[in-house]
């Protein structure tokens, strides 16, 4: 039986989404939207989230392109992947995210959310579609 959880992020230039699992690794819950300040202020965040929730390991969506190849952003993130995986001694688990702020949006505008409040929210829920689908995938 699991004891420990699964963190779930959703990099951005301007925000990082944040979702962790439950301890049993069921479901994914949002846990905030972080907004960025400087690369060593976001790892150190990202780091004492991790030991704060008593993570296990990491899934970082990559935001590949349609056709399936790496583009820029997608290098961002494994760049920013790397240090995050070197603060934490753990290894991050990529996990392809096409589509996902996308299902998000379209989530929260079902839902009615004004454009405001999707803004905050819209990286927290793409986080937890990216766990949900790799806690998922495990079953």
């Amino acid at each position: 039986m699991y004891t420990k959880k699964i963190m779930g992020l959703d990099v951005g230039d301007k925000r990082i989404g944040i979702a962790f699992s439950d301890a049993l690794r069921i479901t994914a819950q949002g846990y905030e939207t972080y907004t960025r300040q400087s690369e060593s202020e976001d790892v150190a965040h990202i780091k004492e989230l991790f030991l704060q929730q008593n993570a296990e390991s990491i899934v970082c969506g990559l935001p590949k392109n349609m056709n399936g190849t790496i583009g820029p952003q997608a290098e961002k993130v494994r760049a920013f992947a790397a240090l995050v995986e070197e603060a934490t001694g753990t290894e991050i688990i990529f996990s392809d995210e096409r589509l996902t702020t996308v299902f998000a949006e379209r989530a929260l505008l079902e839902a009615d959310v004004s454009r405001k409040k999707r803004r905050k929210v819209i990286d927290k829920l793409a986080a937890v579609t990216i766990l949900q689908g790799y806690l998922d995938s495990l079953k």
